[in-house]
């Protein structure tokens, strides 16, 4: 702990020069997850925590644990299953830091029984602007408890732009060994999206669901119940391996041949395995869910069949992925957007997808989302949804606050949709198809991740979150982050208007030269090795019963 006191006393030192000079600054972690283009940061004065990568603690007794902002998913993983425990919301992709999840949105196949991840911190400990460090604990001001109250409310989601995290007190629940998990077919997306609100339903005692549509007529929704069970004529399947199938190709092939589940018994329309824990958190990490399949497309002569994936597989998990996308300047021509809509606009949203886009498969989660004002997707009130005059639009608020959907403390149900996929070629065609997505969605009463490309104005920015601007504004006030790039200016991508780009980016834009510099960018970083040597990956073999003992 003491190594940790001195590492903050550095940090806090660090803001307080900045603060005494008037001078913004940028959080330096180390990596990032966000597609936001990195030469937009370029120049920048920074704070760098990248040193604060630790699990301090694990208290097995209380269910909690003291975690350093970047640490992330697999390690904690690895610390908490040791003690018999898991965080409730674990963030699929194992590079992702907790860090990243409370300062960002974080929501995932079991955040429709827990929420965001940041629900799930009990407490953060934050260098202010002014280089001060409180600890901030969620609940009412005149609680016991809940010191700084308002000031933890506001950072979650807030992208660092109320202070420095530097250390979450998490909860945990019991872990068990395997997830037993079911495939359940769709034939249509209204069905799929009511299936996925039939799992989430609490007689039908599931921990994990969520869901992938391959097309408008072949779904899957996908179930979890954690388990200490594996039935004697049940292997196990697993996802870490090279030689293991990605996920989604698994799931499409063994649910390829199933009839719908609405016009089949259960038994009928459906298939159930059983999965390690850890195997189950990170299923989508190789390949990153299916993206990784546009390294192969923009390397056409290299084949996308099994021997490839294996033979290249150090360069197809989720951290190799996105070093090679921020290297190889493809984030520019890339879609990758999560939005947070109603469960009533969800099927037109991805007909909108669907004509407009033609980007398939799309990632279905559902979600427990927080009462507003935040900067996480929640149901937004009739006040902040538009209509071609900037008025209430009269279709998201009839569905988006159906009694179906809102909590009795004002919680929301939500699916989140996953957009990710190639978009237009043409720089200028490639802005406005994410300009008019993010119209399509402010129209449907929905809400996007800020971690993606963002190119809304100010004025339609605020509009669209603006039930937090007051609450937000004042915070900085009271906190003394003025000086602090605000979200929107941390989130917008900055469009020049006449398309000018340097001379990197004109020699990356020239294939196969930018492919081959993000290839580059991965092998100096060194994080295949985190994956061979992960302490996660379930070692009991093809699955013998006396393996397992």
């Amino acid at each position: 702990m003491e190594r940790h006191r001195q590492a903050v006393r550095l940090v806090s030192a660090a803001v307080r020069a900045y603060f005494e000079r008037s001078e913004p600054y940028r959080i330096f972690h180390g990596s990032t997850n966000s597609t936001r283009p990195a030469h937009q940061k370029a120049g920048a004065r920074l704070v760098d925590i990248s040193g604060l990568r630790d699990v301090l603690s694990v208290d097995a007794a209380r269910r909690t644990a003291l975690v350093e902002p970047n640490v992330p998913m697999d390690r904690l993983v690895e610390r908490t299953l040791a003690h018999g425990l898991v965080p409730p919301v674990v963030m699929e992709f194992p590079g992702i830091t907790a860090g990243g999840g409370f300062a960002g949105t974080a929501g995932e196949s079991s955040s429709f029984r827990h929420g965001y991840f940041d629900e799930n911190v009990r407490g953060v400990e934050i260098v202010l602007p002014d280089g001060e460090v409180v600890f901030a604990r969620p609940g009412k001001e005149d609680e016991d408890g809940g010191e700084y109250a308002d000031l933890f409310k506001g950072a979650a989601g807030a992208l660092g732009t109320l202070g420095v995290a530097t250390l979450l007190e998490l909860r945990l629940i019991e872990a068990k060994r395997f997830v037993r998990t079911t495939y359940r077919r769709t034939s249509s997306v209204a069905e799929a999206v009511r299936v996925v609100r039939e799992e989430c339903e609490r007689d039908r005692g599931n921990d994990y669901v969520d869901g992938i549509l391959f097309s408008k007529d072949h779904g899957v929704v996908v179930s979890g119940k954690l388990t200490n069970e594996l039935p004697d004529d049940e292997k196990v399947q697993t996802f870490s391996g090279a030689w293991d199938p990605w996920f989604y190709m698994h799931v499409r092939e063994r649910t390829a041949a199933l009839p719908s589940s609405a016009s089949a018994t259960p038994k009928e329309g459906s298939v159930t395995e059983y999965i390690p824990l850890a195997e189950y958190l990170f299923r989508y990490d190789r390949g990153g869910f299916w993206v990784g399949q546009a390294a192969f497309d923009y390397f056409r002569q290299v084949p996308f069949n099994r021997f490839f994936r294996w033979f290249l597989d150090d360069f197809l998990h989720t951290r190799m992925l996105y070093r090679a996308l921020h290297g190889s300047g493809e984030s520019g021509r890339f879609v990758v957007q999560d939005v947070g809509l109603p469960y009533e606009a969800a099927e037109p949203f991805v007909d909108y997808v669907s004509e407009h886009l033609g980007i398939w498969p799309l990632w279905l989660c559902p979600l427990k989302t927080p009462a507003g004002p935040s900067f996480h997707p929640h149901l937004r009130s009739a006040s902040d949804l538009p209509d071609g005059d900037g008025n209430s639009n009269s279709y998201s608020n009839s569905n988006s606050r159906s009694s179906s959907s809102q909590g009795k403390k004002g919680e929301g149900q939500m699916l989140n949709i996953g957009v990710w996929g190639w978009g237009p070629k043409d720089g200028d065609a490639f802005v406005r198809a994410n300009r008019d997505l993010e119209r399509r969605v402010d129209e449907l009463g929905g809400m996007k991740w800020l971690y993606a490309h963002t190119y809304y104005s100010e004025p339609e920015f605020w509009r669209a979150y603006g039930g937090h601007r007051a609450r937000y504004e004042a915070l900085r006030e009271r906190y003394r982050a003025e000086s602090l790039p605000s979200v929107y200016d941390k989130v917008r991508v900055k469009v020049d208007p006449k398309g000018e780009k340097d001379w990197k980016s004109r020699v990356k834009a020239t294939w196969p030269f930018g492919g081959l510099v993000g290839i580059w960018k991965g092998i100096k970083s060194r994080d295949y090795l985190l994956h061979r040597r992960a302490a996660w990956k379930w070692s009991g073999g093809a699955g013998e019963k006396e393996k397992l003992a």
